[in-house]
């Protein structure tokens, strides 16, 4: 191994070890199960799966019907928390519409309407880059922008990302083990009244996020990892997949099936790992489909994946020339997806 090579190594386990605390200091109880029983593809523990491998992850999606309103998952959390109409409730043809019409919304065309919207905020953030910057802030304002612009809403971006973020939180502590339950709705109240449908809140929700949770750490990623010179398309996708934004997805099965030759009853509860199943905990990932898996699969894969990849491109390429490094960082601890609070940097 050469010295440069070693060197690139040592800045890439750094940079692992760093973001890995994100998880561990966000949900240390849930994360640390997680790690500890990765090893198996598929672990039954009573009535819950957890799910790890690459392809029992992607059977379950593609082959195991799933209760998308169930007490335990997001769309049952999402659905008692909004005015309905949500791509959760529907089944069958009704959710096959729903989910072209959100494809579309998102997919080549959308993101093209959108990006003048995110860009405006980066060149007005960080197009003068100087002293010490907050990058969760500015990607709070960006997502926030984004999802006001996706719903039609007037709400101020700062204003409905918080909302977003905070109805997250809500419903994080009813379908997330290890959380403490908690009853109220005031947030989920407070974002319904910031958008001009109820049926976009989980668009908004989801839109928020993931975005919160994915720009600030690829971009610290890349200050510790030095890879400011690499910026391309390609490697946000590859950074996606490293910090798997949202590590896992809370299921439901509405029929018996198997995953990993591990039977599936009906009802059962199923914790799929997102993060294991890109690899997200190795270096290279092993699995050809593996930058997919943290936008889900088949017919539960996420519509967003091409407006997520394209905002962090134009996000890392907006401060590549400035070569940022992280001055402080922080954790939040009650978000719904690990991520950070605050994230300091200043120009490299």
């Amino acid at each position: 191994m050469t010295g440069d090579t070693a060197a690139r190594a040592r800045t890439h386990r750094t940079a692992r070890r760093l973001d890995r605390r994100v998880y561990l200091g966000s949900h240390p109880v849930l994360f640390t199960l997680l790690a500890a029983t990765r090893r198996r593809p598929v672990l039954r523990l009573g009535r819950t799966v957890l799910v790890h491998g690459a392809e029992a992850y992607r059977e379950v999606l593609t082959r195991i019907p799933l209760d998308r309103t169930a007490e335990g998952t997001t769309g049952g959390a999402a659905a008692r928390r909004t005015d309905g109409g949500l791509l959760f409730d529907q089944d069958g043809g009704e959710h096959r519409a729903a989910r072209r019409d959100l494809t579309e919304l998102l997919g080549a065309k959308g993101t093209e309407r959108l990006r003048p919207v995110w860009q405006a905020v980066l060149d007005r953030r960080l197009g003068g880059f100087t002293g010490t910057v907050d990058l969760v802030d500015v990607v709070r304002e960006l997502a926030g922008a984004t999802a006001a612009a996706l719903t039609g809403s007037g709400a101020d971006p700062l204003q409905l990302a918080r909302a977003c973020a905070d109805a997250a939180a809500e419903a994080a502590r009813e379908h997330l083990p290890g959380l403490p339950r908690r009853t109220s709705t005031t947030a989920a109240e407070h974002l319904n009244s910031l958008l001009p449908h109820g049926r976009d809140a989980m668009l908004a929700v989801a839109a928020v996020n993931t975005t919160i949770a994915a720009l600030p750490r690829a971009a610290a990623w890349c200050a510790r990892a030095g890879l400011w010179d690499e910026v391309s398309p390609e490697l946000a996708v590859e950074l996606l997949r490293l910090t798997a934004p949202s590590p896992l997805l809370p299921r439901v099965a509405a029929d018996e099936g198997t995953a990993a030759g591990c039977p599936i009853g009906r009802g059962d509860r199923l914790v799929l790992v997102a993060r294991h199943a890109a690899g997200a905990h190795r270096t290279g990932p092993t699995d050809p489909q593996a930058a997919q898996a943290v936008f889900g699969a088949g017919p539960h894969a996420c519509p967003g994946a091409r407006l997520a990849r394209a905002q962090l491109t134009d996000f890392l390429a907006v401060l590549a020339p400035h070569r940022p490094v992280v001055v402080r960082a922080a954790v939040d601890r009650r978000a719904a997806l690990p991520g950070y609070s605050s994230l300091l940097v200043r120009k490299g």
